[in-house]
C-alpha cells in the first residue's frame, strides 16, 4: 500500500491540532464559566497545556479565541488573564439581559409544551438538590442551562442570536452573585416562580419573573462587588 502523500499527511495533522485546539478551548471555557478560574486570574501558558495534557500550540490558540469571545484578555509584557468585567459593562449587560429574558420568559409561557413544563419542574427540583450540596460550580452549569433552555424554546431566532452573543459574559456575572451570602436560596425561590409562571401559561407573569430575577441579581452583583 503506497504512503499517505505529503498534503494528506499535512492535512491531517491540521485536522488533529484545529480539534485540540477546540477541546482546549471548550475546557478553558467550561472552567471560567464554572468559576473554577476567577476573573483577574493569570493564565499560563505551560501550566494550562500540562493541566490540559496537550502542546502549547493548542493552547494557544485556544487563547485567541476566548480572547475574541471576551472571557480573557491579554496584557502586553504581563500575560494572558480572566476577563474582569467593569461595573458600568455590567450594568449594560444585564440592562440587555433583563428584556430579552423577559420576552422570552413571555413566549415560553404562550407556547410551552408539556415537554417543557416538564423539563423545567425537572430543572427547579435538581437545582434545589445540588444546592443542598453547596457546589457552586455544578449549581452554576445548570443556573446556565435553565436560562438557556427557556431562550432555546422561546420560538424568537432573533432574540436567541442576541442572547448567544452576549450569553458568555453574562454567565460570568452569574457566577459572582451566587458566592455571597443566602444567594443560592434566594436563586431557588426566584426560579421557583419563573418555573410557576410558565408552567400556569401566564406571559405577564412570567416575563416579571423574570425580569425581577434579573434585577436582583444585579443587585447581588453590586454587594459582591463592594
Amino acid at each position: 500500500m503506497d504512503s499517505p502523500s505529503p498534503s494528506f499527511a499535512v492535512s491531517i495533522a491540521l485536522v488533529r491540532s484545529q480539534s485540540l485546539s477546540s477541546l482546549a478551548r471548550a475546557e478553558i471555557e467550561s472552567l471560567i464559566l464554572k468559576g473554577a478560574l476567577s476573573p483577574g486570574e493569570r493564565l499560563g501558558e505551560v501550566e494550562m497545556a500540562e493541566k490540559l495534557g496537550v502542546s502549547r500550540g493548542p493552547v494557544r490558540e485556544a487563547f485567541r479565541a476566548l480572547g475574541e469571545q471576551g472571557l480573557i484578555e491579554v496584557e502586553k509584557n504581563r500575560g494572558v488573564f480572566v476577563r474582569r468585567i467593569s461595573i458600568e459593562e455590567a450594568d449594560e449587560t444585564y440592562a440587555v439581559r433583563a428584556v430579552l429574558e423577559g420576552l422570552a420568559g413571555e413566549a415560553l409561557a404562550r407556547r410551552a409544551t408539556g415537554e417543557d413544563r416538564q423539563t423545567l419542574v425537572n430543572f427547579r427540583a435538581e437545582m434545589e438538590r445540588v444546592a443542598g450540596t453547596r457546589s457552586l460550580g455544578d449549581y452554576a452549569e445548570l443556573n446556565f442551562q435553565f436560562h438557556q433552555f427557556i431562550i432555546d424554546r422561546s420560538g424568537n431566532r432573533k432574540l436567541k442570536d442576541v442572547y448567544d452573543g452576549l450569553v458568555k459574559v453574562l454567565t460570568m456575572f452569574r457566577n459572582t452573585t451566587l458566592k455571597h451570602g443566602n444567594s443560592l436560596e434566594i436563586s431557588l425561590t426566584e426560579h421557583s416562580r419563573i418555573v410557576a409562571a410558565i408552567c400556569a401559561g401566564d406571559p405577564e407573569a412570567a416575563r416579571r419573573a423574570m425580569t425581577e430575577h434579573v434585577a436582583s441579581s444585579q443587585r447581588r452583583m453590586h454587594g459582591a462587588s463592594l
